[in-house]
């Protein structure tokens, strides 16, 4: 498996799960992070290919995305509506949207137009630079600043940021809006960085991995942006089968990040946790008696499809239970009289 290609699978998950971390260590869930990064997709293709311009297509992408975030933050900050329910209208939304104006413009038929391709070095495009960057820059924005203070004391006990003179839907919409910024971009990276083009719905579950990897991470940028690389490996699989023939190798190196993974997750509560442990067990159990299987494995490739998704249910079910969670996270603030 080539790191460069891993990299560029994943830098998706990695923006847009670097942003849910900033909404939610701000108090806000956004649930609608999956219908923004398709918005940014769809939008960054359709701007690229209209402008020529891929330095355009990314700034529509980034713009929708702020936009949409805007949107959510008047409805679950200001008026104080059901966090989980706007989240999903606006899934909803990118969906009918994005669908409809893709037919309308490309035709009935989906026809897949090419757009200008990234520029490459070792292998990396710039926005996989620019969402590595992002992991120490989101880190020391939330942990060494001001504005990131009295964004995780939103999250925490909005009181005290009234206290302090700040205005706690401020920070929160602030903070919503770098996730959805976040979430455009991510979304244009898959369809310009990774798959080339546009098909509708291609973000296909995406930001509810990058919520799932948020817990997984403890909202730490770092052990989500590792937690994103995991998931981006098990997505990369997809691209490197040679038809239905999956090597022992590859499945011992899943198993093996698998058991790396959930260990990290007891690195980070800093005490032993028996159901990962369990986990871990069953994991290396199974790669010891993956030494006898035979070199080339025949599984449907469907199965690699669905293994994302099946890990990140495993980690929640494993490492979500007695999570601390930022303890204001998807309650309204109603400012005291």
């Amino acid at each position: 498996m080539d790191f460069a290609f891993l990299l560029v699978v994943s830098t998706p998950l990695i923006l847009a799960a670097l942003g849910e971390v900033v909404g939610q260590r701000g108090g806000v869930l956004n649930i609608g992070v999956e219908g923004m990064m398709l918005f940014g997709a769809f939008f960054g293709f359709l701007a690229t290919g209209r402008s020529g311009s891929l330095l355009i297509g990314f700034g529509a992408a980034v713009l929708v995305g702020v936009v949409l975030a805007l949107i959510s933050g008047l409805f679950t900050v200001r008026l104080g509506a059901d966090q989980v329910v706007v989240g999903t209208a606006i899934n909803f939304l990118a969906l009918g949207v994005t669908g409809l104006g893709f037919r309308r413009i490309y035709g009935q038929s989906g026809q897949l137009l090419s757009s200008p391709s990234l520029p490459h070095a070792l292998g990396i495009d710039p926005i996989v630079v620019i969402a590595l960057l992002l992991i120490p820059a989101i880190w020391f924005l939330l942990m060494k600043t001001n504005w990131g203070l009295a964004l995780r004391a939103s999250g925490e006990y909005p009181k005290a940021v009234e206290a302090a003179g700040f205005s706690v839907s401020k920070v929160r919409i602030s903070g919503l809006v770098l996730g959805g910024a976040l979430a455009g971009l991510a979304g244009a990276h898959l369809s310009l960085g990774v798959a080339g083009t546009f098909a509708e719905g291609m973000t296909a579950g995406r930001g509810f991995l990058a919520i799932a990897l948020v817990t997984f991470g403890r909202w730490q940028p770092i052990w989500v942006a590792l937690a994103a690389l995991l998931l981006g490996y098990t997505q990369s699989l997809q691209y490197s089968l040679q038809g239905n023939a999956i090597s022992r190798h590859s499945v011992q190196i899943t198993i093996l990040l698998c058991c790396i993974a959930l260990a990290g997750t007891m690195m980070v509560k800093r005490k032993a946790d028996l159901r990962v442990m369990g986990g871990i067990a069953i994991l290396a159990s199974l790669s010891f008696f993956s030494l006898s299987w035979p070199q080339e494995i025949h599984i449907p490739s469907q199965l690699w499809l669905a293994l994302p998704y099946v890990l990140a249910l495993l980690v929640l079910v494993l490492v979500g239970s007695g999570t601390l969670t930022p303890r204001a996270l998807g309650k309204p603030y109603e400012k005291e009289a």
